[in-house]
């Protein structure tokens, strides 16, 4: 890999500064960002229960915890009371904005960049870039889409503000996607990992390597992946070249945090967002390393901030310095997988991504699997199988399988059997499906 080693940082001033000094700089830009959501209706609305909010009472971080956490439904209330955008703070009608939809099942909410919020997402994106590698004038093969995806776009203008060159390709058809990506021979891949997984294997068919592309980067995010082992190791193995990992969210921005060439997790833009992990059942603020739901806090955003936004994402969060030489925090690890993915069954909790850790340490399995839960008919009790794929070349092994449930059973506490089918036994999409949940089927829940 060619990096610059004396030269690691796009903004080192900020990237490397000491943890004091970052903590006077967010408080700071707290103030400003309550005082901000004080002239808001929305806001003197939710925070009405906990007495009077004064910005000068905001002297630490850590004091944003006087504050209630913001959910996606409290956003979805305010834009159903005055639609399309609610009563949040924006800046002067003049500037100008981009609008973007987010999920919501069952509802509509929509977000807002500001022009300056546009210009902070570059900034951001161009320093994950720089920190993986990238250097001005290579190219990127961008396949993030760019309609009402904000991510397509936001990689997009980062790659200009680094001066990266960049091929606009976002979903367009698998034939297009490996022609230019074997014309052009970019040196960094950017897209979803189950499409970067899903193009590998297209190119496969086609009786081409993917390894031949060329690429010294893969940057991979938009759902939990490129953090994950099995997923990791499997890119890897495909491309070539380290899979790293990067975050963002619509609500509050698409690029938040990237992984560095060290790969110790993800840095987190600490100038513009304070990140808080919270423990779901107690809803304190989790020890360091601890896992927990991420809480995001726009410090510099300036259309429609959010203030302790719960993301129901799962990480951990740890503070000393990267061997990058990065002070940032870190979520090693990457998203974890999202709180509303818990799978419950039979009095024990389990998320896919424990699953994932156990099956990563078997060579002879695929990346590709599933976990289904189903209710036995006869006598109502909630099961689990785990049906993955194995590696291309290797027979499922029953052995194995029984291997592997008795571990899964020993770490998790869940009765599980494994089934092992050959390679290219479960459905191929652009996007993957992690759990599928028969149980309803068996005649209610």
């Amino acid at each position: 890999m060619q990096i610059e080693l004396d030269r690691p940082h796009w903004q080192p001033a900020i990237e490397r500064m000491g943890r004091a000094d970052l903590a006077r700089l967010q408080a700071e830009r707290l103030r400003t960002q309550v005082a901000r959501a004080l002239a808001s209706p929305f806001y003197r609305r939710l925070w009405q229960g906990v007495g009077p909010v004064d910005p000068a009472d905001f002297r630490t971080p850590a004091d944003v915890v006087r504050l209630p956490f913001l959910y996606k439904s409290d956003l979805v209330d305010a834009q159903l009371r005055e639609p399309p955008l609610g009563d949040l703070p924006m800046s002067p009608a003049e500037v100008r904005r981009e609008v973007y939809p987010v999920h919501v099942v069952g509802g509509s909410l929509y977000t807002v960049y500001g022009e300056q919020d546009l210009a902070r997402t570059a900034e951001i994106g161009a320093r994950i870039m720089w920190g993986i590698g990238l250097r001005p004038g290579e190219l990127i093969h961008n396949a993030f889409g760019y309609g009402l995806f904000a991510g397509g776009i936001s990689w997009h203008r980062a790659a200009r503000a680094m001066g990266a060159a960049i091929i606009p390709i976002g979903t367009d058809s698998v034939k297009r996607q490996v022609e230019m990506l074997f014309n052009f021979r970019p040196v960094m891949f950017i897209g979803a990992p189950s499409h970067a997984v899903y193009l590998a294997e297209r190119i496969q068919e086609r009786g081409l390597s993917p390894r031949d592309i060329g690429l010294r980067y893969g940057l991979f995010g938009g759902e939990p992946g490129a953090g994950e082992p099995l997923t990791r190791r499997r890119l890897e193995r495909l491309y070539g070249c380290p899979a790293l990992d990067f975050y963002g969210i619509t609500e509050v921005g698409p690029l938040l945090a990237g992984e560095c060439r060290f790969q110790t997790g993800l840095h987190w833009a600490e100038d513009h967002v304070l990140v808080e992990v919270i423990n779901p059942a107690t809803l304190a603020p989790c020890a360091e390393g601890e896992t927990g739901v991420l809480v995001l806090t726009d410090l510099t955003r300036e259309d429609m901030p959010l203030i302790r936004y719960w993301t129901g994402d799962m990480a951990t969060l740890v503070r000393e310095p990267c061997g990058c030489g990065r002070t940032l925090a870190r979520s090693p690890g990457g998203v974890r997988g999202r709180l509303d993915e818990l799978v419950m069954i039979r009095g024990a909790k389990f998320y896919p991504v424990q699953v994932e850790r156990v099956l990563s340490g078997y060579g002879s399995l695929a990346d590709q699997y599933r976990i289904v839960l189903e209710r036995d008919p006869v006598t109502w009790l909630d099961r689990c199988r785990v049906e993955v794929e194995a590696a291309p070349g290797e027979l499922p092994s029953p052995a194995l399988a029984e291997r592997i449930g008795q571990r899964l059973s020993d770490e998790l506490g869940v009765e599980f059997a494994v089934q092992i089918l050959p390679y290219g036994s479960l459905e191929r999409s652009p996007r993957r499906a992690r759990i599928v949940d028969r149980r309803a089927e068996a005649g209610g829940l």
